[in-house]
């Protein structure tokens, strides 16, 4: 399975558009190899370097979705609708939708993972990450991730 994005590669920089210093609009993604025996994916966007890379204390949650259909391809820069059966979860701004890169020091990573599922998540109401990596943990089929890079200027 591959994720990526028109917007940046892998370990490039994000583009100001992306990030709270910008529009702060979602990166475009797309995806393909997703296997067959998948019912339903996930992706999750978080900052392992926060809130200082050179001595992190933990990881910043930026978007949480479930339950994406294998019939989707991709997300649009921007996305305001989802795809049908899509959900959201919440980030560490104890919010739904996408909050981009804002760090407050140094250059920081961000992860776009992207995992495929054997069967859709039933019964969250809001997941946080946490709550969601141990609904799905026993129902993982794949994995792959893009990462960007951004330092504000």
């Amino acid at each position: 399975m591959l994720i990526t994005s028109s917007a940046f590669g892998q370990h490039q920089a994000i583009p100001t558009k992306y990030t709270c210093d910008g529009e702060n609009l979602s990166p475009p993604l797309s995806w393909s190899g997703v296997p067959q025996k998948a019912k339903s994916l996930v992706l999750i966007v978080d900052d392992p370097d926060a809130p200082d890379p050179a001595h992190p204390t933990m990881t910043w949650v930026h978007w949480v979705l479930y339950n994406l259909p294998v019939s989707a391809s991709g997300l649009a820069e921007g996305v305001k609708k989802l795809p049908a059966g899509a959900l959201e979860g919440l980030n560490d701004w104890k919010r739904t939708g996408y909050g981009g890169p804002c760090p407050p020091t140094g250059k920081h990573r961000y992860f776009h993972k992207l995992y495929a599922l054997d069967a859709p998540l039933e019964g969250l109401r809001h997941p946080d990450k946490a709550t969601l990596e141990r609904a799905m943990k026993a129902h993982l089929v794949a994995h792959a991730e893009l990462i960007g890079v951004y330092r504000r200027a």
